[in-house]
């Protein structure tokens, strides 16, 4: 939807605010976000009791309204009604930047849509904060968030990501980063150069920083808690890409992605359809030979 919004201009709907939260340390709390918080008619807030905690230190009484990842279908035209009759929101996750792998983003395109002002707040942010510090290429970077919990899966996410140059941004829980470590070395080897965050802006704040067989091995040492961020470094020599090659006729090329990727021919008709940039209804009379 093309449209210019002017945040500055008197509205008669209220106004989404986006606003982040401190990862760790409530010192990093903006005067700026705790006076949106006050003024604001609601907190949409990814877990409410979470924030209830914040919203006591700094002693705000703004009402709750639970906004997280399982209910956001029903709750979006509720929000969406409120801020129409010309209420405010503010929306917060439990920790950092709305939207930034936690719950906002459907919100806001709800917003837009309905001709809501969004309004940004800058803050707090664990992928920025520990790119800065990390030593590696701060840019260009790629931000990817959470990796794929099953091992397949995860390992063709990494050949997907080999040839980046740029430095990778992920998050990743304790338990997980020495599996995740040796998906690494088995698909871009164990000299790349990796750092993982730990504990960011609190007390026990810790930055390991080496080849991923030496972080692999430091990681196997000890037992390791809290939150983490892993950044990876970037492919100096990526390999050139080789050219796509399909089969001749649209039929074969439907039932090549049918047996190799064990899609239904409705899948694979989709899949080359996406892959070709062509309409689906044209690979489904050719696969069907209409």
């Amino acid at each position: 939807m093309f449209g210019t919004q002017k945040s500055y201009e008197a509205h008669e709907t209220g106004t989404l605010y986006l606003v982040p939260t401190p990862i760790g340390n409530l010192g990093d709390m903006t005067f700026r976000a705790i006076e949106v918080l006050r003024e604001v008619n609601w907190i949409a807030a990814e877990d409410t009791r979470n924030t209830r905690k914040l919203l006591t230190h700094f002693d705000i009484d703004t009402q709750q309204l639970s906004f997280h990842e399982h209910n956001t279908q029903e709750r979006i035209p509720y929000l969406v009604e409120l801020l129409t009759n010309g209420e405010s929101i503010a929306q917060v996750s439990d920790a950092g930047m709305p939207s930034i792998s936690d719950p906002g983003h459907e919100l806001v395109q709800a917003c837009i849509e309905a001709g809501i002002p969004v309004v940004p707040l800058p803050g707090a942010n664990a992928g920025i904060t520990a790119l800065i510090a990390s030593g590696l290429p701060p840019q260009p970077f790629t931000f990817i968030g959470f990796l794929r919990r099953k091992k397949k899966e995860q390992v063709a996410q990494w050949e997907a990501l080999k040839n980046k140059e740029e430095t990778m941004i992920f998050y990743e829980s304790p338990h997980r980063l020495k599996e995740t470590l040796e998906n690494i070395i088995s698909v871009l080897g164990e000299s790349r150069r990796v750092v993982v965050c730990r504990e960011l802006t609190k007390r026990y704040e810790e930055f390991t920083r080496g080849s991923v067989r030496e972080v692999l091995e430091w990681a196997k040492a000890g037992t390791l808690k809290g939150e983490i961020c892993l950044l990876v470094e970037g492919n100096s020599a990526p390999e050139p890409e080789a050219s796509a090659t399909y089969p001749d006729d649209l039929k074969s090329h439907v039932e090549t992605v049918m047996a190799d990727e064990t899609f239904s021919s409705k899948e694979a008709i989709k899949q080359v359809a996406k892959i070709r940039n062509l309409k689906k209804q044209e690979v489904y009379q050719a696969y069907h030979e209409l």
